[in-house]
């Protein structure tokens, strides 16, 4: 009887991508503001760079005089390249500490510890030089990847619209419907074949501070844990891309108005006559927006994580054995060691964990 009763209490429906932005958000709910603090760090910094290369612009251009096109370009091209680079950075220094949250985080939904920002950058610290170095390989690669499959992509919808024209001029109503309906699906093809490449590396930071792995053993692991995860992941990041475009307008259209009533024309190719002020704001509020809603991304990644090894490798059971039998023993390093560890502990901060229960229960997934 007591065999049947943990098992029970071990089965787990699978997330389907509806059950995993919902819980992402009900967790995001619970820890709004310890969210909110962890995420704030590198993308107010970033926002600070953002507005001194700004106004450094602003003086290096003078674009008061009569050659205004040539001063114009040389503008947005300064403007262009260090937002580029600002950007670059702000992203590493963003999922550096979006690695060292994830620990915490599956600590919190494995064992219900307090998610603070004290443990979260206890944990990046102990990992720094590993977690930046997955950061660049990460951001760089799919900076790359994902310039060559928009420009790509781009092409063959241009393409793909311009043959549509010349073959329905006759009928503009009917060359509408199906430039729509096929550039809708161009526009998701490509969104896929991204995401089939990029949920390869959507476990590394979880990896390397869970299981305590190098950063190129987390790359390999997390491309084979990560296989036919694209449909939620996709859907994951569909979700963070309306709600941040969501808040963005919350806050741009009231400035947007105010702005207006002002004599600012907002809606302008020449950005460098807007206003210092206007450029401020518009660049706080953009970051405010994703200091909101980057944190729903890391949860919905560490509980795809959670959720796949306890479907392929009984991670559950696992933690159970682990907290009642010790960690996994230590393979002599000539061998490889065919099991990963429940929760690596000797690289990292690590609070002391709470007295075992009796059972374990659905991994606070079904909160």
């Amino acid at each position: 009887m007591a065999s049947n009763v943990s098992n029970s209490s071990l089965a787990l429906t699978p997330l389907g991508a509806g059950d995993l932005i919902d819980r992402a958000v009900r967790f995001y709910r619970q820890n709004f503001w310890t969210f909110v603090w962890i995420a704030s760090p590198p993308i107010l910094i970033g926002t600070l760079f953002s507005i001194g290369w700004t106004m450094l612009g602003r003086e290096l251009f003078n674009i008061s005089s009569n050659d205004r096109g040539e001063e114009m370009v040389a503008s947005v091209f300064f403007n262009f390249i260090g937002g580029l680079f600002i950007l670059f950075f702000e992203g590493v220094a963003t999922l550096t500490v979006m690695g060292g949250a994830s620990r915490n985080f599956v600590r919190h939904i494995l064992f219900g510890e307090p998610i603070t920002f004290r443990a979260t950058f206890a944990n990046v610290y102990s990992r720094l030089g590993g977690l930046l170095v997955a950061s660049l390989f990460i951001v760089f690669l799919l900076g790359i990847f994902g310039i060559f499959v928009f420009y790509v992509g781009l092409l063959i919808l241009a393409l793909v619209v311009g043959l549509i024209v010349l073959g329905l001029n006759a009928v503009p109503a009917l060359a509408i419907i199906f430039s729509v309906a096929l550039g809708g699906v161009i526009i998701f093809g490509t969104g896929w074949l991204f995401f089939l490449v990029a949920s390869r590396f959507a476990y590394i930071p979880q990896i390397m501070l869970v299981e305590g792995q190098g950063v190129g053993s987390a790359i390999a692991r997390s491309t084979s844990l990560a296989s036919g995860n694209v449909k939620r992941i996709y859907a994951l990041f569909v979700f963070t891309l309306v709600a941040i475009y969501s808040a963005l307008l919350l806050f741009y259209v009231p400035l947007s108005f105010y702005a207006g009533l002002n004599g600012i024309e907002v809606f302008r190719f020449d950005t460098d006559a807007l206003p210092a002020w206007y450029i401020i704001a518009n660049q706080v509020i953009s970051q405010v927006s994703l200091i909101l809603l980057m944190p729903i991304w890391m949860i919905g990644l560490c509980l795809l994580y959670v959720d796949e090894r306890v479907r392929h490798e009984g991670y559950d059971i696992e933690l159970m054995a682990a907290r009642n039998l010790g960690e996994i023993p230590a393979v002599p390093t000539q061998y490889a060691n065919p099991l990963q560890p429940a929760l690596s502990n000797t690289p990292l901060f690590e609070p002391p964990l709470p007295p075992a229960k009796s059972g374990i229960t659905t991994l606070g997934l079904n909160r």
